[in-house]
């Protein structure tokens, strides 16, 4: 299930990377490519991938371009990606800089040999490093913070034992959030930021180890999950297998998950650091219907990543729960429309009420979030259109207050609705009979025990951030 063409949030998602080394020498594309088409939804505007052959030269050959996987890559592109090392990723951008140059995975030559990376996240410091970098005379052939990370381990690789040591050291002057895939010439490690903001786990497939954003790419490649990579973790695959290096790891109450991979990043087939996100979102929609309950005749979702909260709702209230929408899933995404009036337009095409559905019936509408509100306006007007009698709106996350600087495209304050608007002001602004958050205390419901980051709705960070926005300033790896 790929959630091509999210309807109503308004805002971008993170990149996705994937990674796969054979260790007895096939070649890995095959598993490079259903691993990040099973990717696809965490970014759809370029993608790439790196090979090298452990066995040989390790010499780098790669493809990489604008669009989707099955856009960019063909049978004869990847059977000639011949390596059993390879690193991938598929990357959401701004509007405005979708530009070939800034496709990932990276690759650098240097003096010890050549370094290819993929990078999930965001460094709230990138554009400081990237000028120190500038003044000592690094020439950077992008706009993303991803190269600022592969200069400094290339850097610290010079007088370093061994590319672990240089990644730790490199770790030791970035600050943000990150996940990571690299290949050195005959390596493949995988990091992830000590706050644990970004998701990577580890899988298998017989002899091949793999490393993905998301577990349901482990299993789009034909392999089992075999763990999580921890927060803070270096883990580094070679010939003799896997080592792990946690002294960058901090204490479980400092982590800080990104919420948001349960509440709409994640495919809902994914396990992230354990919990199930098909059960989380069940969670939030029975929350939400404890919290807002409401007379009603049928409970819908947004498609997609509405619909398992809007089934939690169903549960928990005893209100059936029905199909209302069709998606026409070949429409590309609204949020990535330059203009507000494309945006609104490509909901019409993308998205139908099935009036036989909707008619004369009370109708409880759930998603996952709602950032400039235009969108679901417009879906409430398509309901009534088809003869709803009322639309009560559920949203499976709290009111967005706060940018993200962690690699999510939130919007600035001015263009997020509830930052100027009451939930009452917002309800009637909408065209919506009520209107429910998800409590930001109900939140912990959805992951138990695990401690995560919720800057975006409570403005509490979990390390210090700009005090401007940087958004244009410099382009986020993902």
């Amino acid at each position: 299930m790929s959630r091509l063409g999210k309807l109503s949030t308004g805002m971008g998602e993170e990149c996705g990377v994937f990674g796969a080394y054979d260790l007895n020498g096939g070649d890995v594309a095959s598993f490079m490519y259903y691993g990040l088409f099973a990717l696809q939804h965490r970014g759809q505007e370029s993608c790439g991938i790196a090979v090298a052959d452990t066995y040989g030269q390790c010499r780098v050959l790669s493809k990489k371009g604008l669009g989707h996987v099955d856009d960019v890559f063909d049978e004869t592109s990847l059977e000639k990606l011949k390596g059993n090392l390879g690193v991938g990723h598929v990357r959401y951008s701004t509007a405005g800089a979708s530009r070939v140059e800034n496709a990932q995975p990276l690759v650098i030559n240097y003096i010890k040999g050549t370094l290819a990376i993929a990078h999930n996240g965001n460094l709230v410091n990138a554009a400081r490093l990237r000028r120190e970098l500038e003044y000592t005379g690094a020439i950077f052939q992008t706009t993303v913070d991803s190269e600022v990370i592969a200069y400094h381990i290339a850097r610290e690789r010079l007088h370093a034992a061994t590319v672990e040591d240089a990644v730790k050291n490199a770790m030791k002057k970035i600050e943000g959030a990150y996940a990571l895939v690299i290949s050195s010439p005959r390596k493949m490690i995988g990091v992830r930021d000590p706050l644990g903001i970004k998701p990577l786990c580890i899988g298998k497939k017989e002899n091949t180890y793999l490393l993905a954003s998301e577990s349901c790419a482990v299993t789009a490649a034909g392999g089992e999950l075999v763990r999580d990579v921890l927060p803070g973790e270096i883990v580094s695959f070679t010939k003799d297998g896997i080592e792990s290096d946690l002294s960058m790891a901090v204490p479980s109450t400092f982590q800080a998950r990104c919420i948001f991979e349960y509440i709409y990043f994640a495919r809902m087939d994914s396990a992230i650091d354990g919990v199930n996100v098909y059960h989380a979102r069940i969670k939030a929609g029975k929350a939400l219907a404890e919290s807002y309950p409401v007379e009603a005749d049928l409970v819908v979702g947004v498609p997609d990543s509405g619909l398992v909260a809007a089934k939690g709702y169903s549960e928990q209230s005893k209100i059936p729960y029905g199909m209302a929408f069709h998606k026409n899933s070949y429409v590309g995404r609204t949020f990535i429309k330059p203009k507000q009036s494309e945006r609104e337009s490509s909901v019409k095409i993308k998205l139908n009420v099935i009036p036989e559905v909707v008619k004369g019936k009370r109708i409880v509408m759930v998603d996952d979030s709602m950032v400039r509100g235009t969108t679901c306006a417009n879906i409430i007007k398509m309901l009534k259109r088809e003869g709803a009698t009322e639309v009560h709106v559920r949203i499976s996350s709290p009111p967005f207050l706060y940018p993200c600087y962690f690699g999510t495209d939130v919007p600035s304050n001015e263009q997020l609705i509830a930052h100027s608007h009451t939930p009452k002001e917002i309800c009637e602004m909408i065209g919506a009979d009520s209107l429910g958050y998800m409590e930001v205390e109900k939140l912990k419901d959805m992951v138990g025990d695990l401690s995560f980051c919720d800057a975006c709705f409570t403005g509490k960070y979990p390390m210090t951030v700009p005090n401007k926005d940087i958004s244009h300033e410099f382009e986020q790896g993902t």
